[in-house]
């Protein structure tokens, strides 16, 4: 008798007896698995077609040679986060390897007091245009827009030349590798952006300010009626990215050794593009840092088979790129259409 009752619950509801039990899969980690997914499919391609291509150091180079990428594309990722966007990182990356450059080579500062000073100026600017947006509500896209022109502008203030770095430090956190098996090794620079990654994952997920961040991109104004402190949450968020970029910016220089006004042109949007490829909704609120580590691979990846192949353009990387995004922004209007943010 109860089973032929259920199945008329069923017959009135339209669901199906039994279907609240079954494991059913969230759309929101839909933009992450595809991303996941395309990364190791890349991966499935390029072992098949060339030699060489499927070895420990060929993976363990896309950490190596975007490990500035991964630590500026955590900041941005808690900036759209938020709903936000910020313009400036390539700038303050070009500016920290002058300010660097510049004290090192020409002022004959100590690299120990150079680095913070720098990670401390990177913050500043950072948490200075957080104050301007959240203080007088301005558009995000404009402030940081004027900060990455003023960022620029102040590298040609320093020199219009650029600067070589021959500090021993410097050279040799550069030069040095970490042997992690498998006649495999990382460099510093690679380790320094795990060590970022794996902080970042903590706070985004596990802290109040990481919850705060999801709340205000959800919805502002809700976040406010839950009694949330959007208000230095939101500066935070902008001072979080002037860090991450100030950071991007020093291991930018153990990998150049240079400093120069024309660093870093045009790397804000290789940072967003890997935040999008990595699931993170321009909208705000939804995304996963650790899928922004996945993009940025997936970028690096891309380079590395079209540098495999040998008779393709570098641009062939932008083309690819472009038609990532273009998918990535349907799938993420897919997504907002099918799943409403709660």
């Amino acid at each position: 008798m109860s089973a032929v009752m259920d199945k008329r619950e069923a017959a009135a509801t339209g669901t199906v007896p039994g279907a609240a039990h079954r494991p059913r899969f969230n759309p929101k980690y839909l933009p992450l698995a595809a991303t996941v997914s395309l990364f190791v499919m890349m991966a499935a391609l390029g072992s098949v077609l060339y030699d060489g291509f499927f070895s420990a150091q060929v993976f363990l180079n896309l950490l190596i040679d975007n490990a500035f990428l991964i630590v500026v594309a955590i900041g941005m990722t808690f900036v759209i986060l938020s709903g936000g966007i910020d313009l400036s990182v390539g700038s303050v990356i070009a500016l920290t390897t002058m300010v660097s450059a510049s004290l090192v080579e020409k002022h004959g500062w100590n690299p120990a007091a150079v680095i913070p000073l720098v990670l401390l100026m990177g913050t500043a600017f950072g948490g200075v245009m957080g104050v301007l947006i959240e203080r007088f509500r301005l558009q995000p896209f404009i402030v940081t827009l004027a900060g990455m022109f003023l960022a620029r502008g102040l590298c040609y203030l320093i020199s219009i030349d650029s600067i070589s770095i021959t500090n021993e430090f410097y050279s040799s956190v550069s030069q040095l590798r970490i042997p992690v098996g498998f006649d495999a090794s990382l460099s510093i620079s690679a380790v320094i952006a795990l060590v970022v990654l794996a902080v970042a994952v903590f706070v985004a997920h596990w802290t109040p300010f990481g919850r705060t961040v999801y709340a205000i991109g959800g919805s502002e104004h809700s976040a406010m009626l839950m009694g949330l402190p959007v208000r230095s949450t939101l500066v935070g968020v902008y001072a979080l990215s002037g860090c991450c970029s100030a950071l991007a910016g020093v291991i930018f220089t153990f990998y150049m050794l240079s400093g120069y006004g024309l660093h870093a042109m045009g790397l804000e949007l290789d940072a967003i593009a890997a935040v999008v490829i990595g699931g993170t909704l321009l909208t705000g609120g939804v995304g996963y840092v650790a899928g922004t580590l996945f993009g940025v691979l997936t970028l690096g990846i891309i380079q590395t088979l079209i540098a495999f192949d040998g008779t393709l353009s570098s641009w062939w990387t932008r083309i690819v790129v472009g038609a990532l995004l273009f998918f990535f922004c349907l799938l993420q209007r897919f997504f907002t259409a099918r799943a409403p943010r709660r």
